[in-house]
């Protein structure tokens, strides 16, 4: 019996190019940076919490960070962020005075209708590289890995 040649069953070699993460972190940073140029005033997560809220209601600041896949300290901080520009508002739950009840401020919710326009040449700029077809595939790829 002669030994299998371990150049036929090795590994391919690691390149980095090749790795989900690294690729799914430059389309993060090119994404990002068409963000910051059309909506530069606020920070995506900022904008995907005025967002949700306009879609939901008011919600506890737990379950906007849930709705938002942010974890509890950064939704706090976004939520302050908001409240300093007068963008939400927060009140005591009157069931559970330790839960906070978010809402958009009538400013909030005139900033995020005149923002979508912006957000769809976003998602465009960001899918701009791929066919229709692509991008349908890929957005339902994305969802499937999350």
């Amino acid at each position: 019996m002669s030994k299998a040649d371990p150049a036929a069953t090795a590994s391919p070699p690691y390149r980095l190019d090749d790795q989900v993460g690294y690729l799914l972190r430059r389309a993060n940073q090119r994404h990002l940076a068409i963000f910051a140029r059309e909506i530069g005033n606020l920070t995506p997560m900022q904008f995907a919490t005025l967002v949700r809220l306009g879609e939901a209601g008011a919600l506890s600041q737990n379950a906007l960070g849930r709705l938002t896949a942010m974890d509890a300290a950064t939704i706090k901080g976004v939520v302050d962020r908001l409240r300093k520009a007068g963008l939400v508002q927060t009140e005591n739950d009157r069931t559970d005075r330790r839960r906070s009840i978010v809402s958009l401020t009538p400013e909030g919710r005139a900033l995020a209708t005149e923002l979508i326009p912006q957000a769809r040449v976003i998602t465009e700029a960001t899918l701009a590289p791929l066919s229709e077809s692509e991008q349908a595939m890929f957005l339902h790829l994305l969802r499937k890995l999350i």
